[in-house]
């Protein structure tokens, strides 16, 4: 029942570092799979130090769409104006504008909160 293996530290921090490998691995298949399936996309690197940097993510994803508040306030349904203020930080937008904004510009509402 309560088996136990004794083995040197050095082949027991082998194996610890072949499962983390593996893990990475593993991790990497799955990042590949969902690009080539089209359920995620990669982001140049100059729209994503943008988000890092703390710009507002509305204004980026907009930006890395090619999109002008206007286009994004006739694909979303939310007024000019609110995008404006929430882009500038004025305003957070509710739950409901901030879905508007996720499905119009193809990103989840984590991606904008």
């Amino acid at each position: 029942m309560n088996e136990m293996v004794t083995i040197p530290r050095k082949e027991y921090e082998g194996l610890r570092e072949a499962a983390e490998r593996l893990a990475d691995l593993e991790s990497f298949d799955r990042a590949k799979a969902m690009l080539a399936s089209g359920n995620d996309e990669l982001i140049p690197s100059e729209f994503a130090n943008r988000l890092i940097d703390g710009e507002n993510p509305v204004r980026v994803y907009r930006s890395f769409r090619r999109l002008t508040q206007k286009a994004l306030a006739d694909m979303s349904g939310v007024n000019r104006v609110q995008i404006a203020d929430i882009e500038a930080g004025r305003n957070t937008g509710s739950v409901e504008t901030v879905c508007k904004l996720a499905k119009a510009l193809g990103v989840t509402i984590n991606d904008l909160v």
